[in-house]
């Protein structure tokens, strides 16, 4: 089951049958996805590594993760987006960063222990049934439950877990796109982000265009667009606010921007989402 909100948020949540393999084959983006073991016998390859799980292990994989499925048993899958849940706002309760889906060079497993597992069955039921109803707190609802789960997570990663410090290309890709979350607003080109991961702009364009299917711009430009939606959709903030904010010193070059992603300007855009 898929809840879908105003400005193309999404949480996903079913329990997967032995032959539902196809999911794995396109995943969305800015997309994270939990899966959790129900039964043993699981092999996977991810990244070009082969996997075998066992009955309640939980993995954690991004977008860029690529995910082969060999052999699989029932398995309670999740996937949210950025604007359903941005981890990155969020790190000082759940510490993704470094622990859950960026910048470990490991695949992130958890092995959920017999003492906890009656807690981890509780959430997936309530999450069950909150991804039924229909009024219009239900994504608010579905938002807490997601950080509750995330926490348990994460606390489990932190109690079983070493955290290497060696980076791969993959762990290139994944920097980035932690760093874009925290400085989009004022960092606009590949060159600045490069500046920060100690690289040229050419080498990290050659690692997107090796792993990714989007360009190192691309993601920038994604990135800041989602935000501007965002306001344009939630706030009554003046366009030129919103240009400052996320920063444009002038409402014409975030227009031209904004008219070149999107094919309109922001206030048809405005006015076609309220109106909507």
């Amino acid at each position: 089951m898929k809840i879908t909100g105003n400005t193309d948020e999404f949480i996903e949540m079913t329990e997967l049958s032995y032959d539902s393999r196809s999911i794995f084959k396109n995943p969305e983006p800015s997309s994270l996805t939990i899966l959790w073991f129900r039964a043993d016998h699981n092999e996977f390859i991810i990244d070009g590594q082969t996997y075998a799980f066992s009955k309640n292990q939980i993995i954690f994989l991004t977008e860029f993760h690529k995910v082969t499925v060999n052999k699989k048993g029932e398995t309670n899958y999740l996937r949210f987006n950025r604007p359903f849940y941005c981890i990155i706002d969020h790190d000082t309760e759940v510490s993704c960063k470094g622990v859950l889906f960026f910048g470990s060079s490991q695949l992130p497993i958890i092995q959920i222990p017999d003492e906890e597992i009656e807690h981890f069955e509780t959430l997936w039921k309530m999450f069950t049934i909150e991804m039924k109803s229909k009024d219009n707190l239900q994504i608010s609802m579905l938002q807490m439950m997601l950080k509750r789960y995330l926490i348990l997570c994460t606390r489990l990663y932190k109690l079983q877990k070493q955290f290497p410090n060696e980076k791969n290309e993959t762990d290139v890709i994944r920097e980035f796109n932690f760093l874009v979350e925290q400085h989009f607003k004022t960092k606009h080109t590949v060159a600045e982000y490069a500046d920060l991961l100690h690289k040229s702009p050419k080498t990290i364009s050659n690692i997107f265009s090796k792993i990714s299917p989007k360009s190192p711009l691309k993601y920038i430009q994604e990135r800041i667009m989602l935000e501007a939606k965002r306001l344009l959709y939630y706030s009554d903030k003046p366009i030129k606010e919103i240009a400052y904010e996320i920063g444009y010193e002038d409402i014409q070059s975030f227009s031209r921007f904004f008219k070149n992603q999107e094919g309109s300007s922001p206030s048809k855009y405005r006015e076609k989402t309220h109106s909507g």
